[in-house]
């Protein structure tokens, strides 16, 4: 193939060309037997899409708006760390092509350019910071008041990674530690490096997210939720995200969370759970209308963003195809990618009857009646 891509999988073919092993399969791959990152995918198959004739749709429009805040579409890049494994700029890269592209950024806590860094290399870019909740608090505290501070909309806290998956490629790759000068610079503070990369690059265990769990509290429960956005959030929307059943997505409600996110770290977490997709409906019915719900893990067309919307979900995120767009042309090509999804969910809404987002409704979806015969994805193939 060329080095043009066409569609977000070929920036994963091209860069799997530009990339070692270790690091490609770091970024690709998913926990145990890779059920849940294969599934991510498949199950999208397993829902058709309903179209609809005559409507008009000559005014189209993708515009959304979350939490007040306007987007260019209902589609974001989600939090994840070490961007500058892929592009010398890393998270500021991807901040500036959201920027141009008029969309969320999500910044990781476990990110390769600090809070202040992208905020500085993105100002007018619409950013949000996402936290764990460390064995210290204060450190997390810290981090969202600095975030705050530096300007970013909203926050996001992720509360599925008590411990990290077991993520068998980077134990075969011997991936158990950040290559130099790589380091997790947001636990940096002001000129004092932080000893915490004793922890996260401590080389103890064979896979690199196995060291970086030592830092991660296990005994938490939804009053951290309550402390986080009293002590830390102050004004921000506090998003919460991880969320798998609607069980605790009425207990996220109950504590406090101004919305949450469907999601099962793309499959890097607990192998055999049900895909983001698949939950989708179940969280969707318990929330009730009463707080945006967002999803990532999976989403690689224009359809896949449709079909997402029409099951409930506010906007969709973005992770593992925006570290290949970085290794194959940085900021720019992650503006490409954004703009191919873009252009693809035009043409599905365009295709189904549907002029704005707002018209977009769950009797735009269905199961096929002879249940459908999902298109099993495998890492391998690409």
């Amino acid at each position: 193939m060329t080095d043009q891509p066409c569609n977000l999988d070929d920036f994963q073919k091209i860069a799997k060309r530009k990339i070692s092993k270790a690091l490609y399969e770091y970024l690709a791959s998913g926990t145990d037997d890779e059920q849940t990152l294969a599934e991510n995918r498949s199950a999208f198959k397993m829902w058709y899409l309903r179209p609809r004739m005559m409507r008009p749709v000559g005014n189209l429009s993708t515009r959304t708006t979350l939490f007040g805040q306007s987007l260019s579409m209902p589609v974001f890049v989600s939090p994840a760390g070490v961007h500058a494994l892929c592009d010398s700029d890393g998270e500021c890269a991807t901040a500036k092509a959201c920027g141009d592209e008029g969309t969320m950024f999500g910044l990781s806590q476990h990110a390769t350019r600090s809070i202040e860094q992208v905020a500085g290399a993105a100002p007018n870019a619409n950013r949000w910071y996402q936290a764990y909740i460390l064995k210290d608090r204060s450190v997390t505290l810290r981090l969202v008041q600095r975030a705050a501070k530096a300007g970013y909309q909203g926050i996001f806290l992720t509360v599925d990674s008590v411990r990290f998956g077991y993520r068998e490629a980077d134990a075969r790759n011997g991936f158990n530690a950040l290559p130099p000068p790589h380091r997790l610079v947001n636990y940096d503070e002001g000129s004092a490096k932080s000893n915490l990369d004793q922890a996260y690059n401590g080389k103890s265990q064979k896979a690199w997210d196995q060291n970086t769990e030592q830092l991660f509290e296990q005994n938490v429960t939804w009053d951290d939720v309550r402390w986080l956005k009293q002590e830390g959030c102050g004004n921000l929307p506090l998003v919460i995200k991880g969320i798998m059943t609607g069980e605790d997505a009425e207990l996220a409600i109950e504590a406090g969370a101004d919305g949450v996110m469907v999601s099962n770290h793309g499959g890097r977490q607990l192998d055999g759970a049900l895909s983001s997709i698949d939950v989708l409906p179940e969280v969707v019915e318990a929330v009730a209308g009463r707080v945006p719900v967002l999803l990532d893990g999976g989403i690689r067309r224009g359809t896949d963003v449709l079909k997402a919307l029409a099951l409930g979900a506010t906007a969709v995120g973005i992770g593992k195809p925006i570290f290949f767009a970085l290794a194959v042309g940085g900021q720019e090509a992650v503006y490409q990618l954004l703009q191919m999804l873009k252009t693809e969910l035009e043409a599905a809404m365009a295709l189904c009857g549907v002029e704005t987002v707002g018209d977009i409704s769950r009797n735009l979806v269905s199961r096929h009646p002879s249940g459908g015969s999902a298109v099993p994805y495998h890492r391998s193939s690409l």
